[in-house]
């Protein structure tokens, strides 16, 4: 595969790799992932939690496994439709809202993320945070 870009998602023949992920909202705060520093893709950001769609998984399904493998926690299917997407030419990136579940979030995936963490608004401007949509995002989450 050769050297890419360390920011970059690569795709194959397939077309753009498809990605589900979550903000998990607990009152006035939300949960991010911290991405370590010798990650591939995105490595030293706060991401938010998720992962790959799967060959033949529905991204809902995708989206509940990944924050079990995660996160260790159970939520529920969304029944509405994503609230965020971002698309570029090396992925397409579903993100849903999710204000409920049963467990308490951990770092359940280390090979993955060296940390999670509950922010508040006050907090979102002095992290370096994995897409530049996120901020004005989560902000507007924290709001309603």
């Amino acid at each position: 595969m050769g050297q890419n870009v360390p920011m970059t998602i690569s795709a194959d023949d397939s077309g753009p790799v498809r990605i589900v992920t979550a903000v998990l909202r607990d009152g006035d705060r939300v949960l991010l992932c911290h991405r370590s520093a010798g990650r591939r893709w995105y490595p030293d950001v706060w991401d938010l939690p998720g992962g790959h769609v799967e060959e033949g998984e529905d991204p809902k399904e995708s989206l509940v496994r990944e924050l079990r493998e995660e996160l260790g926690i159970t939520a529920s299917e969304p029944s509405s439709p994503p609230m965020h997407e971002i698309r570029t030419a090396t992925f397409d990136m579903q993100i849903w809202l999710v204000d409920r579940w049963t467990g308490t979030p951990v770092n359940a995936a280390p090979d993955e993320h060296d940390a999670v963490a509950w922010f508040e608004t006050s907090d979102l401007d002095s992290l370096r945070l994995a897409h530049e949509s996120y901020l004005s995002m989560l902000t507007a989450v924290l709001v309603t």
